[in-house]
């Protein structure tokens, strides 16, 4: 839990720039990799601002929180249903696609993860 509303981590501060940028239209869904003990304060904002959201556990310390459009929540359900790095080249791929990571640079990712050389 974070004791003071005017101390954050910097991790926090992130997290608040990607509430932020979701707002204002920049990016359409976010995957946010958070210290458990932040976890709930992160829940209570996004639940507080009416954002859509998903929790996957990562380790013992993080999970995983991916936030933004339904629909994209939503296809998220569907898809990472397992641990990201347990995902197939073409789920990893669609994944970073919906993320907004540089396309040829997913490209290149989906190669080298099905062994594709040119």
């Amino acid at each position: 839990m974070i004791s003071s509303p005017d101390i954050l981590p910097a991790e926090m501060k992130v997290f608040l720039n990607h509430i932020y940028e979701y707002k204002k239209g920049v990016r359409r869904m976010i995957l946010f990799t958070v210290n458990r003990k932040y976890e709930e304060f992160a829940i209570e904002r996004l639940k507080k601002q009416r954002i859509d959201f998903l929790v996957q556990p990562v380790t013992n310390t993080s999970v995983n929180l991916f936030f933004g459009r339904p629909e994209c929540i939503q296809a998220i359900r569907h898809l990472a249903k397992r641990p990201l790095h347990m995902l197939t080249p073409e789920e990893d791929f669609i994944l970073g696609a919906m993320l907004g990571y540089d396309i040829c640079a997913q490209c290149e990712r989906y190669c080298k993860r099905k062994k594709i050389r040119n």
